[in-house]
């Protein structure tokens, strides 16, 4: 286990590349009909929820793939992810695989780990400071 804990952030890293690209792509999906569309109708400008969501999804995802104010960015997209479940989906059945949340409550939970545990290494910042800093975990 001393080896996988030796390269704990580079797996954090790449977990918070995958999880913030695939919810960008979402967002894209939704927003311009790139990627295979959105998944359902598309919504018009300013429409709530579902146009703003797609912005979140777009933006805050974009921001994790980089590293940019990555927590904060997270914490968004985690509630984001929460008031989709527990508006949309929740109230048409208990569990996730009954009412098709289960997109949302993952989304949720692997935004509120990234929050907490930080970006990893190969953030933006840490590419724009200096080569040595990109040792440094960046949480």
């Amino acid at each position: 286990m001393e080896a996988l804990d030796k390269y704990q952030g580079h797996f954090l890293a790449l977990y918070r590349l995958v999880i913030g690209l695939l919810f960008a792509c979402h967002g894209a999906a939704t927003l311009f009909n790139v990627l295979g569309g959105p998944q359902g109708q598309a919504p018009s400008f300013g429409q709530w929820p579902g146009w703003w969501a797609a912005v979140i999804e777009l933006v805050a995802g974009g921001l994790v793939v980089l590293g940019v104010a990555t927590r904060a960015a997270a914490v968004i997209c985690s509630g984001t992810m929460a008031y989709a479940y527990f508006v949309v989906h929740q109230p048409q059945a208990l569990f996730p695989i009954e009412n098709g949340g289960e997109k949302a409550a993952l989304f949720c939970w692997g935004f509120l780990l990234i929050a907490v545990l930080g970006p990893g290494r190969w953030t933006l910042p840490a590419l724009r400071t200096s080569p040595a800093s990109l040792a440094h975990d960046g949480s």
